[in-house]
């Protein structure tokens, strides 16, 4: 939802191509079957943008899904979800996908974490499980971590695992203040580079700032 109250996905998938990037981590994304071609935001940014999409729905209606989407340009290797949810509060998850870069596998996680801090460091604990799976050398980890403090438990557990990540403040979108959005890359000498991506559309599209990273896997071309 845009901050002049509108869901607008024409607007999302301009964005995405005016970055130029090749792995794109979207949260709340809503897809409704029936009505426009807007409503179903999945099937309208995969067209808009050429692009590949892994849905990691959390939220499912009879008619509808709601939660996290991978959208890439890349080769797909395999796709696995990983369940953060908690006891009976509101479904979470996490999209954990495989990519070929030229010919190596970059290991992509896209999740939302909740604002509640014992529920987050549960779910940090969890990615943190699924981290000890080893599978690529390169691991990209796009979140929009919701933690609010500098200095805290979560934070300093995914730092010890993948590196220290800079905190560049991406909410509220109009007067970023916060850095509530995390891109970590292990191992860190892969990341060339890592920003906002702050246009006039990006401030109005969302009320959180995109980030975007460089990579370099190895000596592999960039990934964006």
């Amino acid at each position: 939802m845009g901050l002049d109250g509108r869901r607008d996905p024409a607007r999302i998938a301009q964005i995405i191509k005016e970055s130029g990037t090749d792995v794109i981590g979207l949260q709340e994304v809503h897809s409704e079957s029936g009505g426009s071609s807007e409503s179903h935001q999945i099937d309208y940014l995969t067209e808009a943008t050429g692009f590949q999409a892994v849905a990691g729905p959390t939220l499912v209606r009879d008619n509808s899904r709601y939660g996290n989407v991978l959208l890439t340009s890349r080769k797909i290797l395999s796709i696995h979800w990983v369940d953060l949810s908690f006891r009976s509060r509101e479904p979470r998850g996490a999209i954990d996908v495989d990519l070929d870069i030229q010919g190596e596998a970059v290991r992509v996680i896209v999740t939302h974490l909740v604002l509640r801090s014992g529920e987050r460091r549960f779910q940090v604990r969890r990615l943190l499980t699924a981290l000890a799976e080893e599978r690529t050398r390169c691991v990209v980890l796009l979140s929009d971590i919701n933690e609010w403090l500098p200095v805290c438990h979560p934070l300093r557990w995914l730092d010890a695992r993948l590196g220290w990540t800079k905190p560049l403040r991406t909410f509220p979108s109009f007067f970023p203040l916060l850095a509530l959005d995390r891109i970590w890359v292990s191992p860190q000498p892969s990341l060339v580079s890592l920003a906002i991506y702050d246009t006039p559309l990006t401030r109005i599209a969302s009320d959180h700032l995109p980030l975007k990273a460089v990579v370099r896997p190895s000596d592999t071309p960039l990934l964006q």
